[in-house]
């Protein structure tokens, strides 16, 4: 079962979330917060696999209680960033402190509950044309301070290959069978790739991609 926390400042709001997730049969709501506070609070209490964080709360944003709360837990829970506007300031604060996924308000449910799945494996939301959209322009923003020395050197020539598959949407049995590798060699390439940058997940790993120059930066279609 999928434990999942909300973050939103609107009751009705939240109580909606709550009856459309819980009739998916593998997710429940385990706690609500009213602001961002309050999410790190109750995120430290019940351990959620997943958070959906509003951005915009009044009493305590989204993105200060996203870096709390990736910072200060181990392991941190996946926090999906759900906001009105895809080119938001707040959704980069909140991919620079840590988020694993972005999405609008306003998807449907299947989306969402394909998001909140997706995260809750660790696999993150890459894939999605309008994520991969925000990444590319985030990175864009923030390349002029990548450190010196943390550029694609890192990698190893097939570290490198996997991991611009990985920016490119595809799965690991996708980049497995583009490669003719196994699947459990992906893996293994990828963690190590991830361990060398210092990224916790596959959306820190794409944001890597981009803002060291691995990828170009060219907004997907």
């Amino acid at each position: 079962m999928i434990t999942v926390l909300l973050a939103d400042d609107q009751p009705m709001l939240r109580a909606g979330f709550r009856s459309l997730l819980e009739l998916a049969g593998d997710i429940t709501v385990v706690g609500e917060a009213g602001d961002g506070p309050e999410a790190v609070r109750m995120a430290r209490l019940l351990r959620p696999d997943v958070v959906c964080m509003d951005v915009r709360m009044p009493g305590g944003d989204g993105l200060t209680a996203t870096r709390d709360i990736v910072a200060t837990l181990d392991p941190a829970p996946a926090v999906l960033v759900l906001t009105t506007y895809e080119l938001d300031d707040y959704v980069f604060g909140a991919l620079e402190a840590g988020a694993s996924g972005f999405l609008l308000k306003d998807a449907d449910l299947d989306t969402l509950l394909d998001a909140i799945r997706r995260l809750a494996a660790g696999h993150g939301m890459v894939d999605h044309t309008v994520t991969r959209r925000v990444i590319v322009e985030f990175a864009r923003r923030r390349r002029a301070t990548t450190p010196a020395g943390a550029g694609p050197d890192l990698l190893t020539t097939r570290e490198a290959e996997i991991v611009r598959l990985l920016a490119h949407g595809l799965s690991n049995a996708e980049i497995a069978a583009e490669l003719t590798v196994e699947v459990s060699t992906v893996k293994s390439h990828l963690s190590r790739a991830m361990t060398k940058i210092g990224a916790r997940d596959r959306v820190q790993t794409v944001i890597w991609a981009y803002r060291c120059g691995l990828l170009p930066l060219e907004t997907p279609p």
